[in-house]
């Protein structure tokens, strides 16, 4: 979408050193810019390869106020923060599907708001999906299901049904949400197992992003909820009656069993494995490859945690140094 940069940097709060008629186009790094797009500095150490770079616009802190440039200079307290806005605002969506796609099936009770975009082969059950959304080729959006305004559903995606997404959600291609929990109930007589009820429901907050072949269980009985804001990469398993917080970020191959609360704005690193029933409070971080016990609780707003089990940093270091000194003791006996 082109925007004169004048009323880019309004969005973004900015103030502009030099020509604000200048057309912005795109974002692009540095080294790859060309006419119409718009690099960042994040530094004054980055500002001088942004200004000999092809771009137009250069995003960049109080830093750059008296660079000496034919670029226009938007100026603002966090540049990468700005730049990061200003791909949204400009970003091009020429050669996304639009309209149905002959080939998409939809059922005759489906709720199809304005400006919908259904691609190649997708099926959409008896669902309700919201104005501006995008269901890529081969989805299956399940009866009941519902989407809000502008959420993106990329290629491959499986949504099961009663499960319901908010406003600007992302789901990237491969996805499963909404599937069975992992619940069976064990018969002491004859050692089999039965599967447990997996009637409960997934809920998505708004401005929720999913990462490719993520798989988001239902809950057994209630309910699944991820909470506005959080970011989850691919590869990422959360299993039934997980309650997420808001804005919290988990990195790729974590795995969380049932039952389990993440409260807001805990940071989760990759390949991190959280067992059934425990509770990680506000603003904890977890390092990569944390093991978190079963109904255990970590608290601490910007503790980081690491190891297995999870202990506090210092603590899980401590015990690393006193094993290297063990090693040394045990090599010299």
């Amino acid at each position: 979408m082109r925007q004169r940069v004048k009323a880019l940097a309004e969005k973004l709060g900015a103030r502009i050193v030099g020509d604000g008629s200048v057309e912005a186009t795109g974002v692009a790094s540095v080294a790859t810019a060309g006419k119409g797009d718009i690099v960042f500095a994040e530094d004054e150490q980055n500002l001088a390869a942004a200004l000999k770079s092809h771009a137009s616009a250069v995003i960049a802190g109080n830093f750059a106020e008296t660079a000496k440039t034919s670029k226009a200079l938007l100026i603002v307290a966090n540049p990468r923060l700005a730049f990061a806005r200003a791909a949204h605002l400009v970003q091009n969506n020429a050669g996304q599907q639009t309209g149905i796609h002959p080939s998409a099936v939809v059922h005759p009770s489906a709720k199809i708001s304005g400006g919908v975009s259904l691609g190649a082969n997708a099926v959409i059950g008896q669902a309700r999906i919201g104005d501006r959304s995008l269901i890529g080729a081969g989805c299956i959006i399940g009866d009941g299901v519902e989407l809000g305004e502008d959420c993106e559903i990329y290629p491959n995606v499986t949504i099961y049904p009663g499960s319901r997404l908010g406003r600007r959600v992302t789901v990237h291609a491969g996805a499963v949400l909404g599937s069975d929990g992992f619940g069976y109930v064990r018969d002491p007589k004859s050692g089999r197992y039965e599967k447990f009820p997996q009637i409960g429901t997934l809920e998505i907050e708004d401005d929720v992003e999913i990462g490719a072949n993520t798989t988001i269980d239902r809950g057994a009985l209630e309910v699944t909820r991820i909470g506005r804001g959080t970011k989850i990469d691919n590869l990422v398993h959360i299993g039934h009656n997980c309650q997420f917080g808001e804005d919290v970020i988990i990195a790729a191959q974590a795995g969380f069993s049932g039952s389990i609360t993440i409260e807001n704005q805990v940071v989760i690193g990759g390949q991190v494995g959280v067992a059934e029933h425990a509770r990680i409070q506000e603003g904890v971080l977890l390092g990569g490859q944390t093991g978190v016990l079963p109904k255990k609780i970590l608290r601490g707003k910007g503790v980081a945690f690491w190891g297995t089990p999870a202990r506090p940093l210092r603590e899980y270091l401590r015990s690393l140094a006193s094993l290297a000194q063990l090693g040394k003791k045990g090599n010299k006996e």
